[in-house]
């Protein structure tokens, strides 16, 4: 007997997955998780459903982005399906695979959500160059300033100072102390 099988995603432990589920009412079983999206063998309960499909049955999603974030792992996953002789439908996008025009429109909506995100991080990245030209620092802020660094050097070259003594007094790493230094080697 064919099954529809459905797949419920959500990025993030606070995210609901309440509207995807609504919509799936309808399957003989559902598999769920809360993971990013963005690497299939990351996501245990997807890979548990494409193993559990079988020829003849549909692997039923609310959106396309619930399934993949690249055409690339898109790919993979529709070959993996097409394998199995398991139809992919996509309810918002009216997209099923066991037609012709399923097969086109799955494709293309593929294409176009890898190119939105293409286009979201060429914009991200844009973003970042122009805060560091404005001087905007990214990252930790640095352990020590650049008078602490000099007092370091100081310590240990003309008094003395071993490294787990400026660990201590300067509530730092070794490898903080041995940056400070001008040495990485331990």
């Amino acid at each position: 007997m064919n099954q529809t099988i459905g797949y419920a995603r959500v990025s993030s432990i606070g995210q609901s997955l309440e509207v995807q589920l609504d919509k799936l009412k309808d399957c003989d079983k559902i598999f769920q998780e809360k993971r990013s999206g963005k690497q299939t063998d990351n996501r245990p309960e997807l890979l548990k459903a494409l193993d559990y499909v079988r020829e003849g049955d549909s692997l039923v999603i609310s959106r396309l982005d619930r399934m993949a974030r690249s055409v690339l792992d898109l790919a993979k996953i529709a070959e993996r399906l097409k394998e199995k002789g398991v139809a992919l439908k996509v309810l918002d996008q009216s997209i099923d695979t066991s037609t012709s025009e399923g097969k086109l429109m799955f494709h293309m909506l593929g294409a176009f959500a890898e190119f939105e995100n293409d286009i979201r991080r060429e914009r991200q990245q844009d973003g970042i160059a122009k805060a560091l030209s404005k001087g905007v620092k990214f990252g930790r802020k640095p352990a020590l300033t650049g008078k602490q660094q000099a007092t370091i050097r100081r310590m240990r070259k003309k008094e003395g100072f071993t490294i787990a003594q400026l660990m201590e007094r300067f509530q730092v790493g070794r490898t903080t102390v041995y940056r400070a230094l001008g040495t990485y080697s331990i």
